[in-house]
């Protein structure tokens, strides 16, 4: 799809000692091709620009204007800006700028440089520098401004404002479709995540967490441009490329973010290696609130404001008796002395109750179910669970906007990982909070409404097999039930839309929960 400007381009006639000056040798390869002074290539874009003075001052080219520019040979359907920003021959990241014609990365556009040679060699012209997105022609020098352009800058750092952003969670969105170059529709926020290797589990926690609107909008309106991490910017960009409404095809890669994730977490979760994306989860939301400035107090990050509760238990010892019973087995007693403690928490851990070990020919394929309300009991304050020799009763203090329910469907025997298939009952609207909370009248609503369910499918048998496990998310789009919201469904990059009442059949492991405004006077409440 070729761009083009006000009048016909024509190729004007190369001026090969046109450019260079001062930072010709920025970005030059030795004998070998391959290596770079990096020293001298940390000077980056100001030489580049310096180039380009001394060639006007030197009288080798004149300003240029629209309809001298090689426009007409730009293809977009090359054009790939989610991988990382390296030289495809140094490996280098700095002063990276990108073929507009072949979507190849090549550093500098001194005369020594490899974008340089590459627009003589395979007389492609047009590059653009992937971090100030400014466009040049080579091997000339000259700067391009065209309106015609504007796309790609918009596509490669997409930008949003805060009345865009307060579109993306409403009714209104639902009428908002894009179309990217194959006229292909797709709904902003609802695109496919590449799966590269083996990171489904962590694409259905990239997706989750970027339909969590504070967070959403924070990244979606972010310009971090200073000391702020590398994951931190990473996460912000791959948020914009969800949500860009002007995408060049209606799926993003995820492998820049993912590449950082691998290195911050020093190898823990990696591309090619297949994972739990509860700990996936944790690790990356405290890293997220640590680089956010967050610290232990509450409401110190975004993320904490988002997500972090608090739950009270209390604890009884279980103690053994001096005396034995009948069957002269030692009789046990409870400590009446009661220790109750405070904490934090960014989800909370529900337990699915234990399938039948035995099944008659009747009922061997008969999947087991419970309600939602069931597994909450935990946090009822009177429920009892007996771990390691203590009694435990929890029940929540302060719930946040949005609670994250962790169902515990994996555990581990002796030999293999084993997983419960019980089917959890859940409304999509409506669930209130209030039986497993503490909390003064002052506390904000507890009507809850799902905005997020994953979920885990094995193709072989009952375990988490990582050569055959399959994970996919339900996201809400829209707000305020019946024809107001609709549901998706996304397993990489196969994005269709879900009847609701499919959402609770699959084996859910992990749900986001979006506290009700208490201006929502909806009748639609769980009992």
């Amino acid at each position: 799809m070729a761009a083009s400007s006000s009048e016909p381009p024509k190729k004007r006639a190369r001026v090969e000692d046109a450019t260079g000056g001062a930072g010709s040798e920025t970005n030059g390869a030795n004998s070998d091709g391959l290596k770079v002074d990096v020293d001298t290539a940390e000077k980056g874009i100001a030489e580049d620009d310096e180039d380009y003075r001394d060639n006007v001052a030197d009288g080798a080219t004149e300003a240029p204007k629209a309809s001298d520019l090689y426009l007409d040979t730009i293809n977009r359907a090359l054009l790939d800006f989610d991988f990382e920003k390296l030289c495809s021959v140094s490996l280098s990241n700095i002063n990276v700028y990108g073929c507009l014609v072949c979507g190849k990365y090549f550093q500098g556009r001194g005369k020594s440089s490899y974008a340089y040679a590459h627009s003589i060699h395979d007389d492609h012209h047009v590059f653009i520098n992937l971090e100030t997105i400014k466009v040049f022609v080579l091997p000339d020098g000259y700067e391009v401004s065209d309106p015609s352009l504007e796309d790609i800058a918009f596509y490669l750092k997409p930008s949003f404002t805060p009345a865009s952003t307060s579109q993306l969670s409403t009714p209104a969105h639902l009428t908002k479709l894009s179309y990217d170059l194959s006229s292909k529709p797709y709904l902003p926020g609802y695109v496919g995540l590449n799966n590269i290797k083996r990171h489904d589990h962590m694409n259905v926690i990239i997706h989750t967490l970027l339909h969590v609107p504070p967070l959403r909008d924070h990244l979606l309106l972010s310009n971090f441009r200073g000391k702020e991490s590398e994951l931190l910017k990473r996460f912000a960009g791959l948020a914009k490329k969800v949500w860009n409404p002007r995408l060049f095809k209606a799926q993003v890669s995820p492998h820049e973010f993912l590449q950082e994730v691998g290195r911050a977490s020093g190898g823990k979760f990696r591309l090619e290696n297949q994972g739990d994306p509860i700990e996936f989860l944790g690790w990356l939301l405290n890293h997220l609130h640590k680089d956010f400035g967050g610290s232990k107090k509450k409401d110190s990050s975004i993320i904490f404001r988002t997500f972090q509760g608090e739950v009270r238990m209390e604890t009884q010892q279980v103690v053994a008796a001096r005396d034995l019973d009948s069957d002269q087995k030692p009789r046990f007693a409870i400590d009446r002395d009661i220790k109750s403690s405070v904490s934090p928490f960014l989800f909370l851990a529900l337990d699915l109750p234990p399938p039948p070990l035995f099944q008659d020919a009747v009922e061997k394929n008969i999947i087991p179910q419970v309600g939602i309300h069931s597994v909450l009991a935990k946090y009822d304050g009177r429920t009892t669970q007996e771990t390691r020799g203590q009694l435990r009763r929890y029940k929540c203090q302060r719930l946040p906007p949005y609670v994250i329910l962790h169902y515990k469907r994996f555990a581990k025997n002796m030999f293999v990982e084993e997983k419960n298939p019980t089917i959890v009952n859940f409304p999509l609207r409506g669930v209130d909070f209030k039986d497993y909370l503490d909390a003064p009248p002052s506390h904000p609503p507890t009507v809850y409404d799902l905005i997020a369910n994953v979920t885990h499918e094995s193709v072989a048998g009952t375990t988490r097999d990582k050569e055959n496990t399959v994970w996919k998310v339900h996201l809400r789009a829209g707000s305020g039930g019946g024809d107001k919201e609709k549901w998706f469904q996304i397993q990489d990059l196969i994005v269709e839309e879900i009847r609701k009442e499919m959402i609770f059949l699959g084996e859910t492991v992990l749900q986001v929960w979006e506290r009700r405004n208490a201006s929502d006077k909806s009748m639609d409440v769980d009992p």
